[in-house]
């Protein structure tokens, strides 16, 4: 039996990050993936959008980690040559019921401390963006793009500099708790480790379920939800991402983000999935047409094509409400060195250095 100090399960956005922040502290690192690359489930099915911390209950870990992260974010991609640009976005009130809606969203983005946030009014926002139909906007300078490919590829190179180590084609088969060490089971190897961070996103609660001897009565409820995406064929007539004003449950409404090449694409909308499943259905595209023209009203017939689709673990027994992220550490679940991330979905890209800090932070060593 392997031994190894520190094992990370998932080499996705926040696996790398965790990983990152254990190998510059000093520790011994393994990074087990399932997959053969790097971030290839949800860690490379999203928006790519750098989130302000506008949405958040208060003092929730989102808040306070997405605005750390994204602090440490933009500073971290322009040190480490990371592509990524803060174009800015616009939360538009397209009815006239709507505007109230804007004041809310500021008071919650002030008390989490987002910088910059401003109320437009509807001759400043079309003066921004002509082509929307609005009633006025919110104003988020601090939104932004970046190149998740790249940044884990940072993280990943920054972790290795310090020592990590990364299996690919490993998947966790089982294990078991409750002696000396964790125990990590794959098809080629068995570990035995002081510390374990499972960060494998969608299977993460599967994993901790299937040590033996782990308390699974402790394990939130998953459902999924995958959320699809379509391009626009086109050019856009947007600079900025373009948000609607938030539904009553939360949801942000299928929205247009840009990439790095300017190229515009909506989404996510919610789909409840029993099994993984990216496929994207086209005939849903009916439905972007009817919520996008709300705002931008000249959007052409057939300018959509499928894109791609992502799925979000959601926890809890209201996967429509809000959950915070989940770190169930010893204090949870009684067993010493492991700790388990539930609930990893937005923003946890914008997050992720945040998520990787305060993680090695709870981790340390006694």
């Amino acid at each position: 039996m392997e031994e190894i100090d520190c094992l990370v399960i998932g080499a996705g956005v926040v696996g790398l990050s965790v990983a990152r922040a254990m190998a510059t502290a000093g520790r011994e690192v393994l990074v087990l993936e399932a997959e053969r690359l790097i971030g290839s489930q949800m860690s490379s099915r999203n928006s790519e959008v750098v989130h302000a911390g506008i949405y958040y209950p208060k003092d929730s870990l989102k808040a306070r980690l997405c605005v750390e992260g994204r602090r440490r974010l933009y500073a971290y991609c322009e040190e480490r040559g990371v592509a990524h640009r803060k174009c800015g976005k616009l939360i538009v009130a397209s009815e006239p019921g709507q505007v109230a809606m804007l004041d809310d969203l500021l008071a919650k983005a002030q008390a989490n401390g987002v910088e910059g946030m401003r109320k437009l009014s509807k001759s400043e926002t079309l003066a921004m963006e002509p082509a929307l139909r609005a009633e006025g906007a919110l104003w988020s300078p601090e939104t932004g793009i970046v190149d998740s490919h790249g940044l884990m590829l940072a993280y990943q190179g920054e972790a290795e500099d310090h020592g990590a180590m990364l299996a690919l084609g490993a998947p966790v088969t089982g294990g078991e708790v409750g002696g000396e060490g964790i125990v990590i089971e794959t098809p080629e190897l068995t570990l035995r480790a002081r510390t374990v961070v499972n960060c494998a996103a969608l299977n993460a609660i599967a994993i901790a379920g299937a040590l033996r001897g782990y308390p699974v009565e402790t394990l939130p409820r998953l459902t999924l939800a995958r959320g699809n995406y379509f391009s626009l064929t086109g050019a856009t007539p947007f600079s900025r991402l373009i948000y609607p004003a938030p539904a009553e449950r939360g949801g942000l409404g299928v929205h247009l983000t840009l990439d790095l090449q300017g190229r515009a694409r909506f989404g996510p909308d919610v789909e409840w999935i029993e099994a993984v499943d990216y496929s994207v259905d086209p005939a849903r595209g009916e439905r972007f047409y009817e919520a996008i023209r709300r705002y931008w009203p000249d959007l052409p017939d057939g300018a959509l094509a499928p894109a791609y689709a992502g799925i979000r673990p959601k926890i809890g027994e209201d996967p429509g409400g809000f959950a915070d992220f989940t770190l169930h550490g010893p204090e949870t679940h009684g067993i010493a060195g492991l700790w388990n991330l539930f609930g990893m979905e937005s923003p946890g890209l914008t997050s992720s250095l945040a998520i990787g800090e305060w993680v090695r932070g709870q981790a340390a060593p006694a």
